[in-house]
């Protein structure tokens, strides 16, 4: 772990830590080693944000550092983290930044980089990035004339195709179900209604869709469940589900507001695969977290659970091992 990049990014209090000054810094030093690796041509950049006050305050830090380097910037908006990583791919992009601090509190913010394939970015590139950094920016050349990035504003239009992708991965109408989602006042505001909407046999209500910048993931979300969990028994719903502020996890409750955790949507995602025969190794990637009932679980299905250090980065390198 290096001395700005944790094991999910930078992370911070904006304004007590993480400021616009050191998102400036990172942009630039991210252009210019991407502009190295990438060994001629313009690098170009993804970039979205969830819904925190800073979050444009760093964005806008972040696109002058790149451009001022000669990275092309495609702005995406506020959109959901996994809605970034699959737009880099999508629109054949050297790297993408989310600004995001995920399920933390609005005063906190972070940038986190993902590579061409939507991965998150090695940690050889976070280390040069922060060499860049820590000897000066300062020597990072600033591009002139028609050397300098441009930024390309592609929202709402981002995340349009990012649902239309969602729905080309669902089989089923989901006919005759009603569900209660709770967007955490954060990232999934921008696509979960669109998303469920498009089910038009799934009925579908959504809560705490209502960003307003200082609101994000203030008792909802997938941090408090209790709400969701109440509206869910009392209102007859089938399932709810709760987002993180950026969107890139959920927690769900079943018909009488018991909480469904990761450990058992693991289970449940598992066995299908390996009926399915879609299961490589019959294997499971969990972290050190994970409850002993879901390897008693696997165990009895005939799978096998194999266990990372938390975050998903080291998930998804088991997964790919």
């Amino acid at each position: 772990m290096g001395k700005f990049f944790g094991t999910d990014g930078i992370r911070g209090v904006v304004n007590a830590g993480l400021d616009a000054e050191l998102a400036y810094k990172v942009g630039l030093a991210a252009a210019a080693v991407l502009a190295q690796e990438k060994q001629g041509g313009k690098p170009v950049f993804t970039i979205g944000k969830d819904t925190r006050i800073s979050s444009d305050l760093l964005k806008g830090a972040l696109i002058a550092g790149l451009c001022s380097a000669g990275a092309d910037v495609l702005d995406l908006g506020t959109i959901p983290t996994p809605a970034v990583a699959w737009g880099t791919v999508d629109r054949n992009a050297d790297a993408g930044i989310v600004i995001s601090a995920s399920h933390n509190p609005f005063e906190h913010n972070g940038i986190k980089i993902f590579n061409g394939q939507g991965f998150k970015l090695s940690d050889a590139l976070e280390e040069k990035i922060e060499e860049v950094i820590l000897n000066g920016t300062n020597k990072v050349p600033r591009k002139t004339h028609d050397q300098l990035g441009k930024v390309y504003y592609i929202a709402p239009a981002a995340a349009d195709d990012y649902v239309d992708h969602l729905i080309s991965t669902v089989q089923d109408d989901l006919a005759g179900l009603r569900i209660l989602v709770d967007c955490a006042n954060g990232a999934a505001s921008a696509t979960a209604p669109a998303l469920f909407d498009r089910f038009d046999k799934l009925q579908t209500d959504c809560i705490n869709a209502d960003p307003d910048g200082v609101n994000i993931n203030a008792g909802c979300g997938s941090t408090h469940m209790e709400s969701l969990q109440a509206m869910v028994k009392a209102g007859s719903y089938d399932l709810g589900i709760a987002f993180d502020g950026d969107a890139d996890r959920c927690l769900l409750s079943d018909e009488n507001g018991v909480q469904i955790d990761g450990d058992q949507v693991l289970a449940v995602c598992g066995r299908a695969l390996r009926k399915e025969g879609k299961l490589p190794g019959d294997t499971v990637v969990a972290t050190v977290m994970s409850n002993i009932g879901l390897h008693a679980f696997a165990q009895a299905e005939g799978m096998q659970v194999l266990c990372t250090s938390v975050g998903d980065r080291n998930v998804l390198e088991q997964m790919q091992a």
